[in-house]
């Protein structure tokens, strides 16, 4: 199955193809997949990043970054390409078909909402979505399957996401070499499939948070000391003085007295005089 315009006798969507990693399986271009339908799965997986609900291509020169939620689960995964950012993602779904497209009418609505400019382009999997904003595009790609549905998001700056460019046939190229692993639990429809990091993936993780908290324990424990340091100059300097006594270093200070009294004594003497 092709998909985009032919250039020279090769299609867009094949030219972003070839801008997969090296490592990735060939197994056609009719995905995404349910894992349970593939008989070389096997083979297929270590090529493919695995996420235990999905397992993803990973685009050539891209980089991976974790968004964590405040109970330190993993909450999404995102490709960071030079282009932008493709994230992917499964849910739970009924085994008829149809949510993807109740998902964007959502969608629309909740854009339109935040004064975004939105429409509805016709794609390789049926409706796509495109979010203009402020801040950059969006294009939203599903695909309904088999009790499960799979959303991908395209994220780029203003003009990065037309229908034919890099950044959205790339997110294509990565959805259609996707598989899927629902996974035969019963779940409630849009619940999000969970996402397991990678052992190797994890443990630079828990090594990268360990390096934060180290420099943020470091910069509050110099804060601190500096603070201190403020304060006590602060309080020096605002101290009221101090009468010094006698024996701590000066002399005390004692009126002057010659063999006939003070010299004011003296000065009352003469005039009365």
């Amino acid at each position: 199955m092709a998909f985009g315009r032919k250039k020279g006798g090769r299609s867009r969507s094949a030219e972003h193809d070839a801008d997969l990693a090296d490592t990735r399986p060939v197994f056609g271009d009719e995905g995404p997949y349910e894992a349970t339908e593939l008989s070389d799965l096997d083979e297929i997986a270590p090529g493919l990043l695995d996420l235990g609900s999905v397992l993803l291509p990973m685009p050539e020169g891209g980089q991976i970054q974790v968004e964590m939620a405040p109970d330190g689960s993993v909450q999404a995964l995102h490709l960071v390409t030079g282009d932008g950012r493709i994230t992917v993602a499964a849910y739970a779904a009924p085994k008829s078909s149809g949510q993807w497209r109740e998902v964007t009418t959502e969608l629309a609505d909740s854009l339109r909402s935040e004064q975004a400019s939105v429409s509805v382009e016709d794609g390789p999997w049926g409706r796509e979505l495109l979010g203009v904003t402020p801040g950059g595009d969006l294009r939203f790609i599903g695909v309904d399957g088999p009790r499960w549905m799979i959303r991908c998001v395209a994220a780029g700056p203003t003009g990065a996401l037309a229908e034919d460019s890099a950044l959205s046939q790339m997110a294509r190229a990565v959805l259609r070499r996707t598989i899927v692993k629902r996974g035969s639990d019963p779940l409630p429809v849009r619940t999000p499939l969970p996402v397991v990091l990678p052992e190797a993936l994890a443990q630079q993780l828990l090594a990268a948070q360990q390096q934060q908290l180290q420099q943020l324990q470091q910069q509050a424990t110099e804060q601190g000391a500096a603070q201190a340091v403020a304060q006590a100059g602060q309080a020096q300097a605002g101290a009221p003085d101090q009468p010094q006594q006698p024996g701590a270093g000066a002399a005390p200070d004692v009126p002057r007295r010659g063999a006939q009294g003070s010299a004011m004594q003296q000065l009352d003497r003469r005039k009365q005089n």
